[in-house]
């Protein structure tokens, strides 16, 4: 009992702290005997909607007597499952469906002898719920189809809004953000061109990230415009899973770039910096794939969990690996700071790349643990506060690199007189006893 109470906990848990889908969902579930199975979550407004459509419904077992009130779907808030956890522990109920803390939306005593139904339920309590099936037949496996759909009604035309109620201000959030890197994107090509005589192949490098931002973030606000009014993408989905892809790549393969100094520092990359780019690739195309799967999988399919811990793990990984050169590169600054002679050149290019170190470090901590302790403590109506923060973050993060990596028309490395020669060396020295 306790094992089972354990397996439930766990699977109920892992969807609900993840961030919900409102699309019109068709899942199929085949030959399952799982007693919980989570589907879409959802932020209810007083005019909510549910429609649920049921078909080609099988039981394992053809027994005429089976308590068909015992398999069927409900609508559950997070506290109302803990406290109905409670319930089954303490044994004060033998099956979810009989717990007075659920919302029943419909059983199989619904099917009549058929094998399927169609329901529409009204939710008039604000809050954010989750559609659950539960099967509390022991060993009996069901095979269904489920079309769910669920939306709020807005406005006096009660026009159907698919979105959860707290994110239906992204669409104009992901436009406005687009438009704030095309902007970046028209003064960067500005600046490239005033300074065009010391351009290094990293600046370009630099303005394909930001565009392939711009465009991701176009895509993103469409492909949620169009789920808002329809339920459907409409294929903007397809385009901004591909922008988010190269937008991936593309910001990872710069980030190791300009750790190794590529380009502005020197013309060529070294063996171990070349295996660190042939993993940080490669991991980030299985990260895209696993997050491609984990967001168009249904929370219901027994993959989701799997995918989405494998896109976390992944992602873990690429973030440090990132890390590497950059240290590889202060490293190297600090031994040649005691051999060349130019103390102060080196030591102005250490503090650049400490910098670096650390706003890398601060970026890949909001973006992926911040961001994601905000979305799971807000409240289902403010969920898009914690997309704003993170994407705030990595706007924060691309000006920081265009600003300390820009093309500079007169090199500070060469106007450094003997006092601050000293200076730099004297510093390199007393660094080097502390650390001692």
């Amino acid at each position: 009992m306790a094992m089972s109470l354990y397996f439930v906990l766990l699977l109920f848990m892992s969807f609900l702290v993840s961030f919900g889908s409102a699309e019109i969902r068709f899942t199929e579930i085949r030959s399952d005997g799982r007693p919980i199975i989570p589907f879409d979550k959802f932020g209810f407004t007083h005019t909510g909607r549910l429609e649920l459509n049921v078909s080609q419904v099988e039981l394992s077992d053809s027994n005429r007597n089976l308590d068909l009130s015992k398999v069927g779907f409900f609508l559950c808030t997070l506290d109302a499952w803990m406290r109905v956890l409670q319930q089954l522990e303490d044994e004060e109920v033998a099956c979810v469906l009989d717990s007075d803390l659920i919302k029943l939306v419909s059983n199989f005593k619904s099917l009549n002898g058929q094998s399927s139904f169609n329901f529409l339920y009204e939710e008039k309590d604000a809050d954010q719920y989750t559609l659950v099936f539960a099967n509390c037949l022991n060993q009996v496996k069901v095979s269904m189809k489920v079309r769910s759909a669920m939306y709020n009604l807005d406005g006096k035309k009660n026009r159907r809004d698919y979105l959860s109620a707290g994110e239906t201000v992204l669409p104009r959030v992901y436009f406005l953000l687009s438009l704030v890197y095309f902007t970046l994107a028209g003064v960067w090509i500005y600046v490239l061109y005033k300074k065009r005589l010391t351009v290094f192949g990293i600046h370009f490098f630099m303005l394909a990230v930001v565009i392939l931002k711009a465009f991701n973030l176009v895509c993103e606000a469409e492909d949620k415009s169009y789920i808002k009014r329809t339920g459907s993408a409409h294929g903007w989905d397809v385009l901004f899973y591909i922008f988010s892809f190269l937008k991936g790549i593309t910001l990872f393969t710069l980030i190791v770039l300009i750790g190794t100094g590529w380009s502005f520092l020197k013309p060529y990359l070294q063996d171990k910096e070349k295996k660190v780019l042939m993993i940080v690739i490669p991991l980030q195309v299985v990260a895209n794939i696993a997050k491609l799967l984990s967001m168009k999988l249904a929370s219901s399919s027994q993959d989701w969990n799997t995918w989405k811990q494998v896109f976390l793990l992944v992602d873990v990984i690429c973030c440090c690996a990132v890390l590497f050169p950059i240290v590889w590169s202060i490293k190297n600054l600090r031994e040649a700071a005691k051999t060349d002679g130019k103390a102060a050149v080196n030591l102005m290019k250490l503090t650049l790349f400490r910098q670096y170190y650390i706003v890398v470090i601060c970026y890949i901590y909001f973006t992926r643990v911040v961001v994601y302790a905000l979305e799971t403590i807000t409240s289902y109506k403010y969920l898009w506060t914690g997309v704003v923060a993170g994407e705030l973050a990595t706007l924060a993060f691309y000006v920081f690199t265009g600003f300390k990596f820009k093309p500079e028309a007169h090199n500070p490395y060469f106007v450094i007189d003997d006092e601050e020669e000293e200076a730099a060396a004297e510093q390199l020295k007393l660094e080097d006893e502390f650390e001692l």
